[in-house]
This record gives structure tokens, sequence and C-alpha cells, in this order.
């Protein structure tokens, strides 16, 4: 791996095409790398790494942008999905809409709701809150976290938004729900 200087930075925010195949960067968050010419969301310079080639990019676990196909290959949808649950599981706590996980992951939320959508049987919306509630569920056995703070661990705005959608998914309140793990 190569150090991120200024000089590789600014050929990535400015989407610097000369430099293209002489470095690569990856994204850490997402573990997608691209060319520095990719017209991707910018990511954070302290989740940005850098890569001599493709090569070392793909031994260090890191997958192909769909956007700008560093590797000259297509990414093929099935992979684009992979990376794109990747970044749900990762990033699940935060603020996260449709437009904010296509960006990050390299392609428009009208594909990225498609695609998803196809190959999961449900929308990356669905896949997130399912997640969501699911940690929700893990953390109201496992803790004794007040509601608000659980609601919020989980990426939910709103304590009477987490309730809603957690009694509408497992037909209880979250109290009723870890109350019923207290009295077993």
């Amino acid at each position: 791996m190569l150090a991120l200087n200024k000089t590789r930075w600014q050929a990535i925010i400015k989407n610097d095409k000369s430099m293209d195949n002489i470095f690569f960067y990856g994204v850490t968050t997402t573990k997608i790398f691209c060319k520095p010419s990719c017209h991707s969301k910018a990511p954070k310079f302290t989740n940005t790494v850098i890569f001599q080639n493709q090569t070392e990019a793909l031994k260090s676990g890191f997958r192909p942008c769909k956007r700008c196909q560093p590797t000259g290959q297509r990414v093929s949808n099935e992979i684009w999905v992979e990376q794109i649950k990747t970044y749900i599981q990762n990033n699940y706590s935060q603020k996260l809409t449709l437009t904010i996980i296509a960006e990050t992951c390299h392609g428009s939320a009208s594909n990225l709701q498609r695609i998803f959508t196809k190959y999961t049987q449900q929308s990356p919306t669905v896949y997130l809150n399912n997640l969501r509630l699911q940690k929700a569920q893990q953390l109201l056995r496992q803790t004794n976290d007040a509601l608000p703070k659980i609601a919020q661990k989980c990426g939910f705005n709103s304590s009477s938004y987490f309730n809603t959608k957690f009694k509408q998914k497992f037909n209880m309140t979250p109290l009723q729900y870890k109350e019923s793990f207290l009295h077993k």
C-alpha cells in the first residue's frame, strides 16, 4: 500500500483522469476500490487507502467499483448487491437514505433500488429496517439500555418510529419484548 498524500488526495477529490493506473484508492467502509477519476461520492480522508494496482486492492479484500470499473471488467449485479449489503451491515446505526447508500456504493438510487430488490426480494430500505430491528432485539435481550438509547444505537431517528416499526414486525412493543425475557 502507498501513503495517502496531498497529491493523491487532490487527484481523488478532483477526479483526475491523468492519475488513473498510477494508483487506485479504496474506501474502508465499503471495501470498494476505484480509479482516481471515479465520479462517485468523495470518501472521507480517514476511510481512504491507496493501492499501487488492482491486484493489491483485490488481495486486500476490496471489490471493484461498479461505476468506474477499475479492473476493466463490469462488476456483476450479484457482487454489487453484496457490496451494498456489507455497507448497510457496517453502517446501519448511521443516518442512511437510499441516496446515501447509492452514492456510497457507486450507483444511482433508482438502479440500486431495482437491482437490490431483484436479487434480495426486498428493497434496501426494508433490508435496513429489518437489520436494525434484529439488532434492537439483540440489545433488548442483552443490555439494560433504555429504549431511546437502543433506538439510537440501531439507527432509528426517534423512539416513536422505533416503537411503531418494532410493533409492526413483532406484534409487540420493544418494552413488551424486553419484559418477556425478564420473566423467563
